[in-house]
């Protein structure tokens, strides 16, 4: 299993890091004792990791996205011909365990933290100076975590152990271990710093410490943790960008599969699928950021298609936005009862005119009623614009009890279509006696 793993990422087109006079290990020659013994196989592995997460219509990103953005409206489908998709579009039990998307994004994980596991089991045992190794560890551990994170924002349960039959675990304690594993890159990083070894030889563009920080205020906001969300979200630096990088040969994988091609999904409306109570205001500066026409248009009208980060096929992608680190901020003093502090870090999100890229709303500082519920609708309201298209809406539309498919809820109210999904056929054919039954929506 673990070679079928190991060959399975080192066998995709990898992006071009910075230095072009290292000597890197043929992957289609590579054993796994050769990438697992030796610190230029362990680069290599980790440059897999970004590949396999962020790249192609069956990566991870595609598939998180689209399915976030499906079920919670923020997205639309061009062609019922993509069965998948539309599948999500409507929802309910038309969302079946076969879905493409979903076993897409459900194995994707998988493999991700299963290679992630194998890089930090052979980081300590191989020969090396500590910067490029502990370099290594940071780099695994952030994509492991993310494997973690994202999986559990679209299932009740998963595994997260690498082994045949494995366990599943509720989707908190996912989450939190995740946390454990950014808490402990972090430890790593403040004790040793990394070697430009490493930096010279890793796809350029993640920044290792605020984005550490960054996931652990994210994946403990989910898990109800807010004083930890609130301490890490304060530790990043909103003007440092962290971002996925991409070229010619491993190209966005939105623009390419969607933004860039007018044939399998685009926003629903100008209105970022949101309910009318909760629509941005005409002159909110973030229309114009994400939609090519946000004066309006009639469903399936014209291109609304633009997203900013899906403008290209060398278009970067955000790890995280500044302004996501100000809303947990706010959520998180919100849910501490610190009204105050909730509403400075919800008015910084409504002020701003720009920050590191390049988003800004320009509106009025809030003036809604001073309750913990009004400022957090409010602050819902801002992630659902802000975070648009981050394929973190579904997770957010039950934190913050949204509108769910239950009788008494008719269409137009309803804000996300299915709550979790089914778990796909590929782990309950090789998994059966450990995989849950499926939720009803």
């Amino acid at each position: 299993m673990k070679k079928i793993i190991l060959y399975s990422i080192l066998s995709g087109l990898m992006l071009t890091a910075t230095s072009c006079d290292q000597e890197y290990l043929n992957p289609s020659a590579a054993s796994e004792t050769q990438v697992t013994t030796d610190l230029n196989g362990l680069i290599t592995l980790c440059n897999g990791l970004q590949y396999r997460y962020t790249s192609t219509r069956a990566g991870i990103l595609y598939n998180a996205i689209t399915a976030s953005g499906l079920t919670t409206r923020e997205l639309t489908v061009l062609n019922a011909g993509n069965t998948d998709e539309d599948q999500l579009r409507i929802g309910g039990a038309n969302v079946t365990p076969s879905n493409g998307v979903l076993r897409n994004l459900w194995s994707q994980n998988q493999l991700v933290k299963a290679n992630a596991d194998l890089i930090l089991k052979s980081v300590g045992s191989v020969a090396g100076d500590a910067g490029t190794k502990s370099g290594i560890t940071v780099y695994a551990s952030i994509f492991r975590a993310l494997a973690l994170g994202t999986q559990a924002q679209f299932w009740q349960q998963l595994p997260v152990e690498t082994a045949d039959n494995a366990k599943f675990v509720t989707r908190e304690e996912a989450l939190k271990e995740a946390v454990r594993t950014l808490e402990s890159a972090a430890t790593t990083l403040a004790a040793t710093p990394v070697s430009t070894t490493f930096t010279g030889r890793i796809v350029p563009g993640i920044d290792l410490a605020n984005t550490l920080q960054a996931l652990i205020a994210r994946f403990s906001i989910m898990t109800g943790d807010n004083a930890k969300a609130l301490a890490a979200a304060n530790k990043v630096d909103l003007t440092k960008k962290s971002l996925f990088n991409f070229d010619d040969a491993v190209q966005n994988p939105l623009f390419f599969n969607t933004f860039g091609n007018r044939n399998v999904t685009e926003p629903l409306n100008a209105t970022l699928g949101l309910p009318e109570a909760l629509r941005p205001i005409a002159t909110d500066k973030r229309l114009a950021f994400y939609l090519s026409n946000p004066a309006g248009v009639p469903v399936g009208g014209v291109n609304l298609g633009r997203a900013s980060f899906f403008t290209a096929n060398n278009a970067g992608i955000p790890v995280y936005l500044p302004g996501e680190m100000l809303l947990i901020r706010a959520e998180a003093s919100a849910r501490l009862n610190d009204l105050a502090a909730a509403t400075t870090a919800l008015n910084a999100v409504l002020t701003k005119t720009t920050d590191a890229w390049g988003i800004g709303a320009a509106l009025p500082e809030y003036a809604g009623a001073n309750t913990a519920d009004a400022i957090l609708t409010e602050i819902y309201r801002q992630r659902s614009i802000e975070l648009y298209l981050s394929g973190l809406r579904l997770e957010d539309s039950r934190r913050f009890n949204r509108l769910a498919p239950v009788a008494g809820n008719t269409a137009s109210q309803i804000e996300r279509n299915r709550t979790f999904y089914p778990y796909p056929l590929v782990e309950r054919d090789n998994n059966g006696a450990n995989t849950p039954a499926d939720p009803a929506i």
